[in-house]
């Protein structure tokens, strides 16, 4: 079975990294559902299995039919525990009507869209575990100030604790894919209300970081509409300088400001 750059495959064949991605997982106990996104052929879905025999109930989706016939001639005990299906477009509620934990070794070309549909998701994902591109991985669990701190830092750990777990390298998957790995793991935040208007909180992170080398008071312009933003030193920062409950803080200022210009 050949790996197809279609759907960004690359297949681990490392033994011992595959188990340490399946027990980076800690809220089976409790949340004893998982979901595996993309399993290929399968190297992280036999130890996913040692779980189901343990009373994990387990599903498995995948967009390639190829994959998924796999599984079933290989992992016949799979039956009807395999999705052919695209998971960002799938409607997360349905799948166990309960919360479940996510975990995979995640296409690269689609990694980002993952998180974010997981965000959108929250309340049925307590937790995560998954292979990224490297850079992508340290993204996610960079703390303000650094190079790679931006758009998904912020949105994960807004909702979410995020640890790097361990690097893998090139040399670990057949084909090797041209840039190191990273797993990391998300564990949702007990309190995900962030004390602002969640979609206007997305919007100002995602507006700040899209002209990330602007200062504020350029990069909202769209945010703040015809509402005049102040005149103080605030916004004349970039958005890698702020925190995470400086953005809270922001959207709080935003709301306010926005209710004051109508009255």
């Amino acid at each position: 079975m050949k790996a197809k750059k279609s759907f960004g495959q690359h297949f681990l064949h490392r033994q011992d990294i595959a188990q340490r991605i399946v027990n980076g997982l800690l809220l089976t106990e409790k949340y004893p559902r998982i979901l595996e996104i993309g399993p290929g052929k399968g190297v992280l879905t036999q130890y996913l299995l040692e779980k189901k025999a343990q009373g994990i109930e387990l599903l498995a989706v995948d967009a390639d039919r190829d994959m998924v016939d796999y599984l079933h001639e290989h992992f016949p005990v799979l039956k009807g525990s395999v999705l052919e299906a695209d998971f960002l477009k799938l409607d997360l509620t349905t799948l166990f009507n309960q919360e479940f934990c996510l975990l995979g070794n995640f296409p690269y070309n689609i990694s980002s869209q993952i998180l974010f549909k997981m965000i959108d998701f929250k309340a049925v994902v307590p937790e995560m575990v998954g292979m990224f591109q490297k850079e992508v991985a340290e993204r996610v669990c960079a703390p303000p100030g650094s190079k790679t701190y931006g758009i998904l830092s912020v949105l994960c750990q807004a909702f979410y604790e995020t640890k790097y777990l361990f690097t893998v390298d090139k040399s670990a998957f057949n084909p090797p894919p041209q840039v190191q790995s990273g797993v990391i793991r998300l564990t949702r935040k007990a309190n995900l209300d962030l004390g602002c208007d969640e979609k206007l909180f997305k919007q100002v992170v995602k507006a700040a970081f899209g002209q990330r080398r602007k200062m504020l008071r350029n990069s909202l312009l769209p945010i703040f509409g015809e509402t005049p933003i102040p005149e103080t030193a605030f916004f004349t920062k970039r958005p890698e300088q702020l925190s995470l409950e400086t953005f809270i803080e922001l959207t709080q200022l935003i709301s306010k400001l926005r209710l004051e210009s109508l009255n």
